[in-house]
């Protein structure tokens, strides 16, 4: 059923189905395959045909528009992302890939980490330090990885791989090189959780994500997700609350059945003993807030 122009626009039903426009349209090239190779390329071409009409009307748009225009249009994921594809986009893929950085430094931070652009090659390799992961958190390098490797492909999806490099001086607490996005791929999912965005300052709540349960609290304007369980007594967090931090400010959550404090800003460190949250990247994509669920994590 059509929708008539004086019918009320949901911006966020238009989001939903365009974000997954690019799926549906493969989907329909492989049924054409169906009825044979021929089938396929006429198929393909079709496709070819419209994307390149819809291109050459961008090009024109986007010709006719100031720089202020244009710095607005890119702030829309849908729209970032067809300028993109027609080679329309005002910004460079070492500029795109430095905002990328950007958007997710504040997370890293939160786990003590942070992150360099080395360099972006003119074969689509994007190098990268990424450095001072929680040292007592053995998943906390996982989290981080997932974060950037989705910020830059996100922003900059033409790239071919993301390289990370030795830093200038061996320490302890930092991620292997080897090791940088070697397991990403298929390691995890990102699980859309607008519910999230509900929790007031201060609250706490758990959800269901992908299969696995989590616990999410809310300070100021920012969201810290972890596994809901406790890793002294292994029992879930159900019932948790923040509380005024030992000794400052800074929040606490405190397990309630064996009393185990944990620095929910600073990765979940425990705060009084041995043991660790097991934090999940929480990262706006496609304008949607989401959930990085590594893979094997459930219940």
């Amino acid at each position: 059923m059509s929708t008539r122009p004086d019918e009320a626009h949901d911006p966020a039903a238009d989001d939903d189905r365009w974000r997954g426009a690019g799926d549906r349209i493969e989907n329909l090239l492989d049924a054409s395959s169906a009825s044979g190779v021929l089938a396929r390329e006429r198929a393909e071409a079709l496709v070819g045909e419209v994307v390149d009409l819809y291109g050459a009307g961008l090009r024109r748009i986007v010709a006719t528009l100031d720089d202020a225009a244009v710095q607005r249009l890119i702030g829309d994921d849908l729209v970032a992302s067809l300028l993109l594809v027609h080679g329309l986009h005002p910004q460079d893929v070492e500029t795109r890939v430095a905002g990328a950085l950007d958007s997710v430094r504040p997370y890293l931070g939160s786990h003590g980490g942070d992150v360099r652009l080395l360099e972006v090659t003119t074969d689509g390799v994007v190098r990268l330090e990424l450095t001072g992961s929680c040292r007592s958190c053995p998943s906390s390098s996982v989290t981080l990885e997932l974060a950037v490797e989705d910020a830059v492909r996100a922003a900059a999806p033409e790239i071919v791989t993301i390289e990370a490099v030795a830093a200038e001086r061996a320490d302890a607490g930092l991620i292997a090189p080897d090791s940088l996005f070697g397991h990403l791929h298929g390691s995890g999912n990102w699980v859309a959780a607008p519910e999230l965005a509900e929790l007031a300052s201060g609250e706490v709540g758990g959800f269901a994500l992908g299969g696995t349960t989590v616990l999410a609290g809310r300070i100021g304007d920012r969201i810290y997700v972890y596994r809901d369980r406790c890793p002294v007594c292994t029992r879930s967090l159900a019932g948790a609350v923040l509380q005024r931090g030992l000794g400052s400010n800074d929040p606490v959550l405190r397990c309630p059945s064996c009393r185990a404090h944990f620095d929910v800003v600073h990765a979940g460190a425990r705060l009084d003993g041995d043991g660790h949250l097991e934090p999940f990247p929480v990262l706006v994509r496609s304008g949607e807030l989401s959930v990085a669920v590594p893979a094997g994590v459930g219940g």
